[in-house]
């Protein structure tokens, strides 16, 4: 860069700097550019900072900045100051704070013809750098970083103060003088602006294409690697449908390969310099392609830069990986499966030290996105999976423990994302489902509710015989979460907690046995009709009732081992009884309890058909999203297979497509017909050696009476 001089009216001062190789002009030139990106319209903020250590009496100022052989002249002229015609061509006149013309004057920035043949590599800087840096520093002690009366997100005077507030977080994070929440704060206002700005150029953008309303449906339909989830209707689906994808866990970030983080964005979301600028400046790896020299600049728009935004989340999310929960490696390991419908609850706990509510929660939490949509502050939801954690310990039960949660909670978490689910939920609405997931049998004491009914316990005098264990589950986890350490609900607005409570308490009070068949038969009716319309919270809580009740639709060994754990429950219950001289409850004798047949009657009349109103619900809320989006490959296989299955069966030569319909994939189907006839095996074998038994006991009977 060279300073120059002109004549006549417009008198202009060299402030020469230290002289610099063509590499050190390069990069501060590359360092204002990223800047800008970062800034956005902020660059005004830095010229007039920079013009008031310039010498008295300048008229004005002016300084050529030469980047990839393109010369730009930048001129700060006092207000009284006309724009000569050769400075014209591009002129940038830069707005104060409410939008008003600034009083100290303005920018012209003119970008002139292709100097790379005749620029002079040993050129100096003009415009008094080091007189601007030093303003910086002034300006950029002088930001306050509170968030309290920050200006509308939609405002231009927002764009300012979210650009001098990335630079001084910056500034402070470079001295590590920030605190982790005055930087969430100010990080997710930034964020806030620019996706305000970039839905602003994109809404212009449409209107002025004249894109009808029926290619922008098809267009939203699409977008199956949209991020940003839709609050679904109840009803049918009329709108468009994104399709939500779930974040990346905890555990599979690696600090020490920053390169993952940009690895998974979209070639096509950003400009190829945006990525070059934030791979080099984020990342520790090499720009992955470097530009030519003779080529321009191509931010041809602000809304191509303010896609940059995306990665605001993504500095705040690296920055504060710190804070967040770590992962043992045999945990990792184990949860690497956790898609799977056969989740091997038992392997997360010995690999988490009996602590798999806590591994488990935390990462379906942080995968959904609840941790970063309702600010929960990490260490917050910490401090409350393990609580709850104890509570669930704290009666020692073989069954109702800790790994019964997390069991629950994984088949939630298959419902939610393998069906489709997720897609017809609001945020809140699967926050609330995974906690009630979680908390769903807190403090359970390893009895039923006729127990506590019989033997008039405080609980059930507390709660007036209804639904004893869920009332008490639900009232003290909300209890757990008053505690200002484990509040994961403290950032909720007032309409959002009473929403989640709510929900919670309705999914939570339909896990009682009690009202099992009522809510299947309310269930099947509805679907009966024509066009069933199925209310949220009815359908949540029907999932998660079969959640509940789902280990014999899971893998043989891992439904066998449960079975033994809840048997052993029941019989610990009869010996109560005994004690009391209460009646055995059903299946809580030690002596007189047929456990094969006890599992056939269990998964024939209570989980098969629980399993198959659950899929035709799902079935009818989910047909209409899918209709109006591509179904994945998944489910377009499962569609694909039971077609074809039905054309067999009804001998019909039509094309499938016509008698396509949405289905879920079910691997609870095949699990429960391999365990009900191992079940039936065993009773047979059962059957055989009790017959046994009583030949050998009445053979002993006749030689005794000989």
């Amino acid at each position: 860069m060279e300073g120059t001089c002109s004549g006549g009216k417009d008198v202009v001062h060299k402030c020469h700097s230290d002289p610099g190789s063509a590499v050190a002009e390069r990069e501060e030139g590359d360092d204002d550019l990223r800047a800008s990106v970062a800034r956005g319209r902020s660059t005004s903020t830095r010229v007039k900072s920079s013009s008031r250590h310039c010498p008295s009496g300048t008229s004005s100022r002016k300084c050529i900045l030469t980047l990839d052989g393109y010369s730009y002249v930048i001129v700060a002229s006092p207000p009284d100051h006309r724009v000569t015609k050769d400075d014209s061509s591009l002129t940038h006149t830069s707005p104060g704070r409410n939008g008003q013309l600034s009083k100290q004057g303005s920018l012209t920035i003119v970008r002139r013809s292709s100097t790379k043949k005749n620029q002079n590599h040993s050129g100096t800087v003009a415009g008094c750098p080091s007189s601007s840096s030093f303003a910086d520093d002034e300006v950029l002690d002088a930001v306050d970083l509170d968030t309290d009366n920050l200006p509308a997100v939609d405002t231009p005077d927002a764009c300012d103060k979210a650009a001098i507030r990335l630079r001084c977080l910056l500034r402070q994070l470079q001295r590590g003088e920030i605190s982790a929440e005055l930087l969430q704060k100010n990080l997710h206002y930034a964020a806030r602006v620019l996706e305000a700005v970039f839905i602003d150029e994109t809404k212009d953008r449409g209107e002025e294409a004249g894109v009808s309303s029926d290619t922008e449906q098809k267009v939203s339909c699409s977008s199956s690697s949209s991020t940003s989830p839709l609050h679904r209707p109840s009803g049918p689906c009329l709108a468009p449908v994104q399709r939500r994808r779930l974040r990346t866990p905890v555990w599979a970030r690696r600090l020490a390969d920053d390169d993952d983080e940009l690895s998974e964005v979209q070639p096509d979301a950003v400009p190829p310099e945006v990525r070059e600028w934030l791979a080099s400046t984020f990342t520790r790896q090499l720009a992955t392609t470097r530009r030519k020299s003779d080529e321009k600049p191509k931010f041809r728009s602000v809304a191509h830069a303010i896609r940059a935004g995306i990665f605001v989340d993504r500095i705040y999310r690296r920055v504060s990986n710190t804070a967040l929960m770590q992962f043992p490696p045999d945990v990792v390991r184990v949860l690497k499966t956790l898609d799977e419908w056969s989740f091997d609850v038992f392997a997360l706990s010995d690999a988490a030290c009996s602590q798999p509510v806590k591994y488990l929660g935390y990462d379906l939490l942080n995968r959904y996105g609840m941790i970063h949509k309702f600010k929960v502050p990490p260490v917050t939801l910490e401090t409350f999976l393990s609580r709850v954690e104890e509570g669930y310990c704290r009666h020692k039960n073989p069954y109702h423990n800790n790994l019964h949660a997390a069991d629950v909670a994984q088949t939630v978490h298959y419902m939610l994302c393998q069906t489709g689910l997720m897609n017809w939920l609001t945020d809140l609405e699967i926050f609330a489902t995974l906690v009630a997931a979680i908390i769903h049998d807190y403090e359970h004491t390893g009895t039923t509710n006729n127990f506590h009914v019989m033997s008039g316990t405080e609980t059930a005098l507390l709660y007036n015989d209804r639904a004893v264990l869920e009332n008490h589950h639900i009232s003290a986890s909300f209890r757990v979460m008053k505690d200002e350490e484990c509040n994961i609900l403290q950032n909720l607005s007032r309409e959002e907690f009473r929403e989640f409570r709510t929900l919670v308490i309705d999914m939570v009070l339909a896990t009682d046995m009690s009202f099992h068949f009522q809510q299947l038969k309310n269930m099947k009716n509805l679907l009966t009709l024509a066009e069933p319309s199925v209310d949220k919270s009815k359908a949540l809580s029907l999932v998660l009732h079969c959640c509940d009740i789902s280990h014999p639709a899971k893998r043989w060994d891992l439904h066998h081992r449960w079975t033994m754990l809840l048997l052993e429950e029941f019989f610990r219950q009869g010996d109560k009884e005994r004690e009391l001289g209460l009646p055995f409850s059903p299946l809580c004798d030690r002596n007189n309890t047929l456990v094969a047949e006890s599992q056939i009657g269990f998964i024939e009349f209570i989980v098969e058909p629980s399993m198959a109103v659950c899929s035709d619900m799902l079935e009818s809320i989910l047909g209409p999203i899918h209709s109006t989006c591509k179904p994945s490959d998944g489910a377009q296989q499962s569609i694909s297979e039971d077609a074809e299955i039905d054309r067999a069966k009804n001998g019909s030569t039509s094309s499938p497509k016509r008698s396509l319909k949405f289905k879920i994939k079910k691997p609870w189907t095949a699990c429960l017909g391999e365990n009900k006839k191992s079940w039936k095996e065993q009773a047979a074998r059962d059957a055989e050696l009790r017959a046994q038994q009583q030949q050998e006991q009445s053979d002993g009977a006749v030689t005794t009476e000989e």
